[in-house]
């Protein structure tokens, strides 16, 4: 993990420390002293601890509260930045994300992650409020009463409520919707399940270009070049690839591919990066201070990649392989053939096709656990209640985000191109988020 760790050409003069953007000079001389002093990270036995718990309860308290894909990874971002920021208060670890938390060493670093995580989800979800506070409390109770475990609590709510005040009015309110323009070969236009808003079938989610992100300056710098042209034998090869296998009564799509395609639909990536995160933390054996880390980079990078996604799906209103197969006569490409009857396995949905958000956000997880983990020789199992009886086992990450592109492909709601280019950006935007967010504090020998 060196690669994330500060350049500091001499200890003995702490002015040459440089201030992260965005970082406060509290948290600058948090980290200075860390590294004079050279404070450990506090260790803990590896397990599945609290933070890994507390994850658990968040994914799946936004899910049970109906929070779409994108809030989900908002949430997940929110939570466990405050549970890294409650925990590395008393770890020193790390570079702090905001740095004004306070705690003393002696502070239950526990304590901390279960109150951090607690108090943001009681916020967000009063809905859930009896089942958030008996969890809490069966949390704590494994941990002794005495100062350590109140001034950990104390840190935790601390940090909960300054990540709470900083994403107010952070851009994922209110909602904007998208009217779409003339019909014209290549243009996204409504598909049935749109919204209707005065009358007209409407795009969502245009506002989420603008939500705030966590670990990118802005997401217009991860902007792809544009999808093929209609003309090409790209855009073609693609069109006919999604046209034979993504149709819902088609022959040529294996039960295998349609039983992938159902469990991504019903899957967000949140959901899955953050299970098998856990999984292949407890398999190395990390401790609460890493975990705390490793879940904040991933949720930071799945959140900021959707929201990349959307700024260039409504920067290039691309059209989505439904409306593309019915309009297929009008594309100008000799190689395709339009079917009006064309419907796609499972839904389309209703925002434009390029590139893939499945594959932008899967892909910007995976990115973060193979610079934790390494990218193969894994044993990663996914299940979803949502759809009993399906069980998918991996040994690399590289298994995964190849099957979020078929699911979208044999699915019949994205193009081959879509996935590839969503697939870079998530890798792109990760590696921004991993070298430039929460890196480890060194000390000199």
């Amino acid at each position: 993990m060196a690669s994330g760790a500060w350049n500091l050409p001499s200890i003995t003069n702490p002015s040459v420390l440089r201030i992260p953007a965005g970082r406060s000079r509290v948290a600058v001389q948090r980290v200075m002293l860390a590294v004079l002093l050279c404070v450990p990270v506090i260790p803990t036995t590896a397990r599945a601890d609290a933070v890994h718990d507390w994850n658990t309860i968040a994914v799946n308290t936004a899910i049970a509260n109906g929070q779409n894909p994108f809030t989900q990874a908002r949430f997940a971002a929110i939570v466990q930045l405050a549970v890294f920021e409650a925990v590395n208060a008393i770890t020193n670890g790390y570079e702090p994300y905001l740095g004004s938390i306070e705690a003393t060493a002696r502070a239950s670093a526990d304590a901390a992650a279960i109150a951090a995580a607690h108090r943001v989800l009681s916020t967000y979800f009063a809905a859930s409020a009896a089942a958030l506070d008996a969890a809490r409390a069966t949390s704590l109770a494994v941990i002794p009463d005495g100062a350590a475990k109140d001034e950990g609590i104390a840190t935790g709510e601390a940090a909960a409520a300054a990540m709470i005040g900083l994403r107010t009015n952070d851009g994922s309110t209110p909602p904007l919707f998208k009217v779409p323009g003339p019909v014209a070969p290549g243009e996204w236009q409504a598909t049935p399940n749109c919204p209707i808003v005065g009358g007209v079938a409407v795009g969502a989610f245009l506002h989420w270009q603008n939500v705030l992100p966590f670990g990118v300056p802005s997401v217009a710098a991860f902007l792809p070049a544009p999808p093929p042209a209609l003309t090409s034998n790209r855009y073609a090869k693609d069109y006919n690839e999604v046209l034979t296998v993504g149709d819902l009564n088609s022959p040529a799509r294996p039960q295998d591919r349609s039983t992938v395609a159902r469990f991504y639909a019903a899957s967000s990536s949140t959901y899955l990066l953050n299970l098998a995160a856990r999984q292949l933390s407890v398999a190395r054996g990390r401790s609460l201070s890493e975990n705390a880390r490793e879940l904040a980079l991933l949720n930071m990078a799945v959140n900021d990649a959707l929201i990349a996604s959307f700024h260039t799906k409504y920067h290039y209103n691309f059209w989505r392989p439904e409306t593309a197969i019915h309009g297929g006569w009008a594309d100008g490409n000799a190689k395709t053939e339009a079917d009006t009857a064309f419907a796609p396995f499972i839904l389309t949905p209703c925002f434009p096709s390029y590139p893939s958000n499945h594959a932008s956000g899967s892909s910007a997880g995976a990115e973060i656990l193979r610079r934790f983990y390494g990218a193969a020789g894994h044993s990663i199992d996914f299940s979803n209640p949502a759809l009993p009886g399906v069980a998918l086992h991996y040994t690399s990450l590289k298994e995964i985000t190849d099957d979020v592109d078929d699911a979208r492909i044999f699915g019949g709601i994205h193009f081959r191109f879509d996935q590839e280019v969503g697939g870079r950006l998530g890798r792109e935007l990760a590696t921004y988020v991993y070298k430039n967010n929460l890196r480890p504090v060194r000390c000199r020998e």
